[in-house]
């Protein structure tokens, strides 16, 4: 039987272990991922201009200078040259200049909040192109998209067309969750009370991942949705199926969605309640809470005195009603009081009271179709009493 080289196997061995593995990130779709594709190339072609000789190096030097080969020249005394320290100073500090250069540019020509110039490498952005723009929340555990312009959202599936730039406006309703379609851009975190941006466009139809690539809790690993480049027709028609499959989501069909659940289906809204984003975002859905930017100019023009008092139970923004003060390391009394407490969704914030009578704001940041039947319905989070 002939044998098999094992040289060849070895150099192969890297490469069958990444078999397995979704190469996506260095082949997009998308121009902002496509240049920070170029972006991670460049850098590591660069740096392996240092790494490679240096690893030749070490092996030659290995092989030459072996105790055994009495041909090499044996300088116990050799301290210092001159030349060899330019040599090996000046690659390296010519490489961290280019390295710093290019990333520094590359750095704020990829900033997310930046408006896009072009549709890809070869085409500038067309003077009457109108962006679209899409409100992403992240949700316990799911996503919510809407689009203001189209007066329309979904859960757990985002579509958009081909060439045209797409302006994320991202928030959290609970906790920090990661936004993240690596055919399409980098990642952008979600933050309850706080919204973050991102500008991308994705120039190839197709079907493409998306999840949160931060941890969020019990149904983090089902945080997925599908994102769909379509062409302006396909496009058209997604919007008409929404608009004809949909139901309404106000402030009572929201108030019910944020309630924890794991793998969610697909959801459509034909229709949405006006400023309802603007609501998520200040955490003020609910119209016993006060919305932050109203606390905001509160604190901005002074406070409201002692009568604001009466505002404790409207800044009470945790929506599990967990006593954040109570851990698990606080021993099996605490333990006990910390699992008697109803648990129906993640901790935001709360409020707490010192011994002044002064409010403190407390935020927590780990880390920042309809079903058509029972089988199809999301799974409810299992709380325990």
């Amino acid at each position: 039987m002939k044998k098999i080289p094992a040289l060849p196997i070895l150099m192969l061995a890297p490469l069958l272990l990444l078999s397995g593995c979704n190469l996506v990130v260095m082949s997009p779709s998308g121009d902002i991922a496509m240049q920070q594709r170029d972006l991670i190339i460049f850098a590591t072609v660069l740096m392996l201009l240092i790494i490679v000789p240096v690893i030749f190096l070490t092996l030659l030097f290995a092989w030459r200078y072996r105790a055994s080969n009495k041909s090499a020249t044996y300088l116990p005394d050799w301290h210092h040259s001159t030349k060899l320290e330019l040599i090996v100073w000046s690659a390296p500090i010519a490489i961290i200049l280019v390295l710093g250069t290019v990333t520094w540019i590359a750095t704020h020509r990829l900033d997310p909040y930046r408006p896009l110039d072009r549709l890809d490498a070869e085409r500038a952005l067309p003077a009457d192109v109108k962006p679209m723009t899409v409100e992403v929340v992240a949700m316990d555990w799911k996503w919510l998209f809407v689009y203001p312009d189209l007066g329309i959202a979904t859960v757990n599936e985002l579509a958009a067309p081909v060439d045209v730039p797409i302006n994320f406006k991202i928030t959290a309703q609970s906790v920090m969750n990661s936004f993240y379609i690596p055919a399409l851009a980098g990642q952008i975190y979600a933050m309850p009370g706080m919204q973050t941006q991102l500008h991308g466009i994705i120039n190839k139809p197709g079907v493409y991942e998306g999840f949160s690539a931060n941890y969020s809790g019990a149904g983090f690993s089902n945080m997925r949705f599908k994102f769909h480049g379509l062409d302006q027709k396909g496009f058209d028609n997604w919007v008409a199926q929404v608009k004809a499959n949909g139901t309404a989501l106000n402030q009572d069909a929201y108030m019910k969605l944020e309630k924890p659940s794991e793998k969610d289906p697909v959801r459509y809204y034909a229709s949405t309640e006006k400023n309802l984003y603007n609501k998520i975002l200040n955490m003020c859905v609910d119209p016993d809470k006060m919305c932050v930017d109203k606390m905001m100019h509160i604190d901005m023009m002074g406070g409201a005195g002692k009568e604001s008092a009466e505002n404790r139970e409207k800044l009470q923004y945790d929506d599990r009603g967990v006593d954040l003060s109570v851990s698990p390391d606080h021993g099996a009394e605490g333990a006990k009081e910390h699992s008697s407490v109803k648990t129906d969704a993640m901790p935001v914030s709360s409020t707490t009271k010192s011994d002044d009578n002064t409010m403190h704001m407390n935020h927590t940041m780990p880390g920042m179709n309809m079903p058509d039947s029972e089988k199809d319905a999301a799974t409810p989070v299992q709380t325990k009493n």
